[in-house]
C-alpha cells in the first residue's frame, strides 16, 4: 500500500464498530515481528526509542523521533503512527510543524500531548493547550489524505487526577479538531466508561501490566488500545534476566527456546 491507501485503511480501523489494538514498536525489527503475527497497524513509542538510544523518556528530538518513525514506515507495509510527544515544542507552530513533518516521511497518524516537560509546571494552561490541538488539526486536515490527530490529556500521568479537568480538555481538544481523543493513566474502567460517553470521537486507551481485558475496553465504548513503552519494557526485563543468569548460575537457560538465527533472518526480510 501507498501512503494513501494506508491513511485510509488506517482511519476505517477508527470507524469500524469494534475494538482494534495497535501495538508500539521502537525499531524495525519489533515492527516486523509485530506485523507477522497479524496487527493491522502500528504506533511508535518515544519512550522505547529512548530507551534505544540509551536516554531517558522525553529525551530525543524531533529529528530522531522522526528518523525512528521512518525506519519503521520502511519496514512493514501496515498503517503507521507516531507518538509525537509535546510537538516538539511550545507553540501552536511548533506543533504544526510537526505533524506536517510526519505525514512527510509517510506516517499516517500521531499524537500531541499537552504536558510542557516542565516539572514546575507540567500541564499547558488551558488556552495554549486547545491552541495547539486547533494548530495541529489544521495541519493534520490540509492534507490531501486522511491523518488521524490524537489529542492526549496528560493530567493523569503528571499528578493531577482531576477527571473534570481531563474531560473538560479532551471536550475541548475535539471542538478544536482532534480525530481521536487519549488521556492515559484515566483511573479504572469507570473514567474510561464515562470519558467515551461524554466524548464522541474514538477513545484511545493504553495498557500494560494489570491491563482491563480488550472485551471489557470494548463494551466501556473504547475503539483502540495501545501498549506504550509496555513491549519494549518485555524486551529489557528479558535482556535483564538473561544477564543476571549469566552472571549468577552461568547457565544459557534463557536462551531455550528463542528464535533461532535463520528465523529472525527470515522475518528481516518479510513486510
Amino acid at each position: 500500500m501507498d501512503q494513501v491507501a494506508k491513511a485510509h485503511a488506517f482511519k476505517a480501523l477508527h470507524e469500524r464498530n469494534r475494538l482494534f489494538v495497535i501495538p508500539n514498536p521502537w525499531d524495525g525489527a519489533s515492527a516486523k515481528m509485530l506485523a507477522s503475527l497479524g496487527f493491522e497497524a502500528l504506533t511508535t513509542t518515544s519512550a522505547g526509542l529512548a530507551w534505544a538510544l540509551g536516554r531517558p523518556d522525553n529525551g530525543v528530538t524531533r529529528e530522531q523521533s522522526l528518523a525512528n518513525a521512518q525506519l519503521i514506515v520502511d519496514s512493514v507495509d501496515l498503517p503507521v503512527a507516531a507518538d509525537l510527544e509535546n510537538g516538539f515544542g511550545h507553540s501552536p507552530e511548533d506543533v504544526a510543524k510537526t505533524i506536517r513533518r510526519a505525514a512527510e516521511i509517510g506516517l499516517v497518524g500521531g499524537s500531541i500531548e499537552d504536558a510542557t516537560n516542565d516539572p514546575s509546571r507540567p500541564i499547558y494552561d488551558f488556552g495554549l493547550a486547545v491552541e495547539r490541538v486547533a494548530a495541529a488539526a489544521e495541519a493534520a486536515h490540509s492534507l490531501d489524505f486522511p491523518f488521524m490527530f490524537v489529542a492526549r490529556a496528560e493530567n493523569h500521568l503528571h499528578g493531577s487526577n482531576d477527571l473534570d479537568d481531563t474531560l473538560k480538555r479532551l471536550q475541548a481538544y475535539e471542538r478544536a479538531g482532534a480525530d481521536v481523543l487519549f488521556a492515559p493513566g484515566l483511573p479504572g474502567i469507570d473514567a474510561i466508561r464515562t470519558v467515551c460517553a461524554e466524548t464522541s470521537r474514538p477513545i484511545n486507551v493504553v495498557q500494560g501490566a494489570g491491563g482491563l481485558p480488550l472485551a471489557e475496553l470494548e463494551a466501556a465504548g473504547v475503539r483502540r488500545v495501545s501498549t506504550g513503552a509496555t513491549l519494549a519494557r518485555v524486551a529489557l526485563t528479558a535482556l535483564k534476566a538473561a544477564g543476571e543468569e549469566l552472571l549468577g548460575t552461568g547457565t544459557f537457560r534463557f536462551a531455550d527456546g528463542v528464535m533461532t538465527t535463520a528465523a529472525v533472518n527470515g522475518l528481516m526480510t518479510s513486510r
